[in-house]
């Protein structure tokens, strides 16, 4: 009993540790990246914390796991070190005596990241694109903050325009300087509202002037307009755009077993399977010399962390492209992986090494 809550609570409390330092660091990334789309009009800078909080949850199941796997070589890698695994064995307890309330401790956590996975994922992705359509299908005048400039139209465009009507689709003092096969264009008007013809969306200009230039050829022209359309986006925007497989829920994905999908359903299991095998792999993996310090083991332990969710994407795309079956990749990627682990027990357990073997194979050969 007092095996199993010690244990518990050092792997309780270096797990919260670690969730706390990756979340903030994850946030931080979020939040420069969320505030440079905004800065390029890719994305509503009002929906900046909304955005990033839906990032933030898609990226949980890595946090999540990742969090597990440091805490767990962090908690028994001190055991090592400090000589406590020394105590435990000495009391009769073994290895394999950790598993148990290892996974009793770890099995919310594994739950979790399964659950967020195969549901939270795709559902925030989902509302990601959502907002980003919805801002997609705004106008470039409804975009622009008031006395700021706005790029659109890839780079090409710029806006500066006074918005003080109540109108949202309308807009005063309207400045707009533009790149379009050669030609530079510097435009001014005294207001500007847009307008929708058909697909296509129009800004309709009022007493205004443009200043036409080609400075190839070194030609300029200045007129002055009463009225003038300006053809502001002439693609056709979808309502009901096609669903990326990272979007679609996973039933969705389950009644469609099209291969696209199978390599998502890969990732999407691959995460929680992942979560448990380095949970057990931890176990091994942290076993370290108290001479010798614990930073070789960190590293090792990140390595085979990157090593292992690289093969996972990389069998996304193998099944993706129908080099592997769902299920067989799932079996060779995370089944070998859970048999390596066992072994790497047994051989803990066992107490087996080369420098033990070696010699009595010697002697017996002899």
């Amino acid at each position: 009993m007092v095996f199993d809550s010690s244990l518990r609570k050092d792997l309780a409390r270096n797990f919260v540790a670690t969730v706390v330092v990756l979340v903030t660091i994850v946030m931080t990334i979020l939040l420069i990246r969320t505030l440079g789309q905004a800065s390029r009009g890719s994305i509503n800078p009002s929906e900046v914390l909304l955005i990033m909080g839906f990032s933030l949850l898609s990226q949980l199941t890595t946090v999540l796991a990742l969090s597990l796997f440091i805490s767990v070589i962090a908690t028994f890698s001190r055991m090592y070190s400090e000589s406590e695994m020394v105590i435990w064995f000495s009391s009769g307890q073994s290895t394999a005596t950790f598993v148990r309330p290892l996974l009793r401790f770890a099995w919310p956590v594994l739950m979790a990241i399964t659950l967020l996975a195969l549901f939270a994922w795709p559902w925030s992705n989902q509302q990601i694109q959502d907002l980003q359509r919805r801002y997609d299908k705004r106008g470039d005048v409804e975009r622009v903050a008031p006395g700021r400039f706005q790029e659109s139209a890839g780079g090409k465009r710029v806006f500066f325009i006074d918005k003080d009507s109540p109108d949202q689709s309308t807009g005063t003092n309207v400045f707009i300087a533009s790149q379009d096969k050669g030609y530079e264009t510097t435009t001014t008007a005294r207001q500007g509202r847009i307008e929708w013809r058909g697909n296509d969306r129009f800004l309709t200009l009022e007493r205004g002037e443009q200043w036409l230039s080609e400075p190839d050829k070194g030609r300029s022209r200045w007129t002055q307009f009463e009225h003038y359309d300006l053809l502001v986006d002439p693609r056709i925007i979808q309502d009901n755009p096609v669903m990326a497989s990272r979007q679609i829920p996973t039933m969705a994905l389950l009644d469609n077993l099209t291969p696209v999908n199978q390599g998502e359903l890969s990732w999407r299991l691959g995460l929680g399977l992942c979560a448990l095998n380095f949970c057990l792999l931890a176990l091994p993996l942290s076993a370290v010399n108290p001479r010798r310090g614990r930073s070789y083991q960190f590293a090792l332990a990140l390595l085979v962390f990157v090593l292992y969710y690289n093969f996972v994407n990389i069998g996304q795309n193998w099944v993706s492209q129908s080099r592997f079956g769902l299920l067989p990749w799932l079996l060779i990627l995370h089944g070998g992986v859970f048999a390596c682990t066992l072994l790497w027990l047994v051989i803990r357990q066992q107490q087996w090494s080369w420098r033990n073997l070696w010699p009595q194979r010697l002697s017996g050969a002899a």
